[in-house]
């Protein structure tokens, strides 16, 4: 940078100090340190995407009507013309064929939504295989985890609202899932619904205060947390010599480091998302029809994020726990609530069982390779392939549609993959650490004895 481009800076640091006393704060942000690794980005991703998402989502709520009232279609789209259908749906083909870049709006909502979650689970999937969650850094993790739940449901609305028939049976879906959870069940879903499905018309309106209001705060109010607590521990970074200790922070300044490069970051996550929103259709709802709880159809797939809840609903074997001509635990209870119940506790746990079975207390700035934990890769590994194995049974019913597959034969096949995979990923990944730690030892060896030679 020239004279000119740092006389600029130094002139708008003083301003903002001689007005605000700013000047330390943006010394000290100006001088933080990031990791310089192409996996701290993901994180970034997550971070740009929910800004689009944002900023689709407030164009989206001028033309969106929450309401579950009828009408007769009547708009520029020939195949509906004259079909009963809920002011919510209307409105969102509405968006889509008669507002002014309204599709382009919509899916890039949709897409942002779909990387958004899917920038979360890989930053995640980083976290967990390099050891990012342990001390100092354990609350950083939780947010992270709370963050991607909340995002999974925040989806799970937008999906909803639509009032499709696919979204439909997704609301029917969670209203049988709401309903299924012993001794509280019946009540919750009064609660949510307000009557037996489809609900009152009401819902509609709790459903989009849910999804453009609360939910949008809590992951904005999470991610806020997050980044602070990542600025007040520091980030961690990878180890990038042998005498490298865990106070010694190496990486790039905020400016003219980090800062042009993050910025340039969100202008690519922009355009992609956009070049997607103008040309990859993405949930084309005008197919699909108006929802009726007479209607249905087979093959009724919801955002891949979900797969995996689908997944587990149908791989649980038909099991009612009935008492005295009682059901007191349905069957969706199995798969749509205990299962994903075990997963969050899984991820919530882990730092402190990790950390009660190895003894390690002590605080690290300075991360694993997935190698050097081999116990914690092939634990990450089977329990990734397992959840995995549940995603994968959700789209059986597409297997048979595409492919012919029969589906029963499907659903066998998952349920004993998804005991046997786990444990086969998870020995082949604790083998494959340890066989790279011994390269590692023997070439370390090789070299020593070389240096040695040449000494000699």
């Amino acid at each position: 940078m020239g004279r000119a481009g740092h006389g600029v800076i130094r002139g708008a640091v003083r301003y903002l100090d001689q007005r605000a006393g700013a000047a330390p704060f943006l010394r000290r942000a100006l001088r933080y340190v990031f990791p310089d690794h192409w996996s701290f980005l993901l994180g970034e991703i997550a971070m740009y995407a929910f800004l689009i998402l944002v900023a689709t989502g407030v164009y989206l709520t001028f033309f969106f009507e929450p309401s579950a009232a009828k009408t007769v279609y009547h708009g520029s789209y020939a195949p509906l013309r004259g079909m009963e259908m809920s002011r919510a749906y209307a409105s969102v083909v509405h968006l889509s064929f008669d507002v002014k870049a309204g599709l382009l709006i919509r899916q890039t909502h949709h897409w942002a939504a779909d990387v958004f979650v899917a920038a979360i689970v890989l930053h995640l999937i980083r976290v967990f295989f390099t050891g990012a969650y342990r001390k100092p850094r354990e609350l950083t993790y939780l947010i992270g985890v709370a963050m991607l739940f909340a995002a999974l449901l925040e989806g799970y609305l937008g999906y909803s609202l639509v009032d499709d028939l696919l979204s439909g049976m997704g609301l029917a879906i969670g209203y049988a899932v709401a309903l299924s959870i012993p001794f509280l069940g019946a009540n919750l879903a009064l609660l949510i619904w307000g009557h037996p499905f489809p609900g009152d018309p009401a819902f509609w309106s709790r459903m989009y205060i849910g999804h453009v209001l609360i939910l949008p705060l809590l992951i904005g109010g999470l991610l806020s947390a997050h980044l602070a607590l990542v600025a007040s521990r520091h980030h961690t970074q990878f180890r990038r010599s042998s005498g490298q200790g865990e106070r010694k922070v190496v990486g790039i300044p905020t400016f003219p480091g980090q800062l042009p490069r993050s910025l340039g970051l969100m202008i690519a996550v922009a355009g992609v998302l956009v070049l997607l929103g103008g040309l990859v259709q993405i949930n084309p709802v005008w197919l699909w029809g108006p929802y009726h709880v007479y209607d249905g159809t087979n093959g009724a797939q919801p955002d891949w994020y979900l797969g995996w809840l689908i997944g587990a609903l149908r791989l649980v074997p038909h099991f009612d726990v009935v008492v005295w001509n009682r059901t007191l635990v349905p069957n969706p209870f199995w798969g749509g609530a205990l299962f994903p119940l075990l997963v969050l506790s899984a991820l919530v746990l882990w730092p402190w069982l990790e950390r009660r079975a190895t003894g390690d207390r002590a605080a690290h700035n300075v991360l694993d390779r997935p190698r050097d934990a081999p116990v914690r890769t092939a634990i990450g590994a089977g329990f990734l392939s397992m959840v995995v194995m549940v995603f994968l049974a959700g789209a059986s019913d597409r297997a048979l549609v595409f492919l012919g597959i029969s589906y029963v034969s499907q659903i066998w096949v998952y349920r004993v993959a998804v005991w046997i995979v786990p444990v086969v990923v998870g020995v082949i990944a604790w083998r494959l650490c340890l066989a790279l730690k011994g390269m590692e030892e023997v070439q370390a060896e090789q070299e020593a004895a070389v240096r040695s030679a040449r000494l000699e």
